[in-house]
């Protein structure tokens, strides 16, 4: 098989240190991109994927770490968890979000930062505080007189996200970063799957920050599949991608809407997939018919590649569907480190490179990523 050489692009000046890292998303966006990436993960499971994909990991706590321990980095990324007030408004979420928000105003202000560690151990849950770290990840490299500031900055999560990078904005820009954040529609990025994301970029070395602008049309529901044009490519479906799977095919979600089991989500195989999420195995497959016969489950493989994973990607471990469920798209990593970085937009090349990657083809090429 044919290796197809990375993209193109002024790659010397980055290397990237990724917390919360996950399975990999962003991690194998930044190898498709030939930029250097080492990525801090406590799970076991997801620590197995990415060892297995030949993501440079480091098997730990991004709590024990610092700036310090990878003095290279000069790209800030992560995901930290939210679970904590992924509802926000309702409670006890509405107290956590709330929380946050005025531990953020405590990092920024350096004579406020007293018992800040001890305050952030007494919360309910210790999750709500992790959210924090890539902000105090960032004020550690600007307050170290050893290090420099990282040049730039991606965040990812769902869009309750959202106010913490609104904040997290605000401090940054305080910093002299140039900042942008929104929510991105994955299938306008050519992701077949309806997935929304809360996005951060900043940047700090005289660029100004700026989210991807969409390359494909928005899905809309009933709406017929919209024709491509000069600007906008038609979303992608699940069949565009599952080509295994030769006869229509509808997925039904496994709850419903409501709490009614007769309200569950449908999606056709002319459509894009919805959200992919940690229970996307216990998603029903059935021909897309008057009989609606059972069809066989999402395999590891169509289900990551409905995350834009390659088909060979060795997903590792235990808990794969939640692993995959967690993960960055990394057709949407690509996308965001390449405007958040100024690189040029990703070509033909990369998306060849992304659908044909696989270990072993990466280890006889010698571009595989040391462990």
């Amino acid at each position: 098989m044919t290796v197809v050489p990375p993209h193109q692009l002024p790659l010397a000046g980055f290397h990237i240190v990724d917390l919360f890292a996950g399975p990999g998303g962003l991690g194998m966006a930044a190898s498709i991109l030939g930029i250097p990436s080492t990525g801090i993960e406590r799970d076991a499971n997801a620590v197995m994927t990415r060892e297995a994909a030949g993501l440079q990991t480091i098997h730990s706590d991004v709590r024990s770490h610092s700036p310090a321990d990878i003095p290279e980095a000069n790209v800030l990324t992560g995901g930290p968890p939210v679970q904590s007030f992924t509802v926000a408004g309702r409670g006890a979420d509405r107290r956590a979000l709330d929380d946050v928000l005025k531990f953020v105003q405590r990092l920024v202000d350096r004579d406020a930062r007293a018992n800040i560690d001890a305050d952030l151990a007494g919360m309910d849950d210790e999750r709500t505080g992790l959210v924090l770290e890539p902000l105090r990840w960032a004020l550690n490299a600007i307050d170290s007189d050893e290090l420099r500031p990282y040049d730039a900055i991606v965040l990812e999560q769902v869009p309750a996200a959202l106010p913490v990078w609104k904040a997290y904005g605000a401090a940054l820009a305080g910093e002299g970063y140039s900042v942008d954040h929104g929510i991105l529609h994955t299938e306008e990025f050519g992701i077949p799957q309806t997935r929304r994301r809360a996005i951060l970029v900043a940047r700090r070395d005289g660029q100004t920050a700026a989210l991807p602008s969409p390359t494909h049309q928005r899905y809309r529901k009933g709406a017929p599949r919209p024709a491509g044009d000069l600007v906008l490519q038609s979303w992608v479906t699940m069949e565009d991608v599952l080509t295994e799977r030769t006869s229509p095919f509808q997925v039904v979600s496994n709850y419903g809407t409501g709490g009614d089991p007769k309200l569950r989500g449908r999606r056709r195989s002319c459509e894009p997939a919805p959200t992919v999420t940690g229970k996307v195995s216990r998603n029903r497959i059935v021909s897309d018919d008057t009989m609606e016969h059972d069809l066989p489950r999402l395999s590891t493989s169509e289900a990551g590649q409905l995350q834009t994973f390659p088909k060979r990607f060795p997903w590792s471990g235990g808990d794969i569907p939640q692993q995959i469920g967690n993960a960055v798209p990394p057709r949407l990593g690509i996308h965001i480190l390449s405007a958040a970085l100024d690189l040029a937009s990703p070509g033909e090349d990369v998306w060849r490179a992304l659908a044909d990657w696989s270990p072993r083809v990466r280890h006889e090429a010698g571009a595989g990523i040391p462990h």
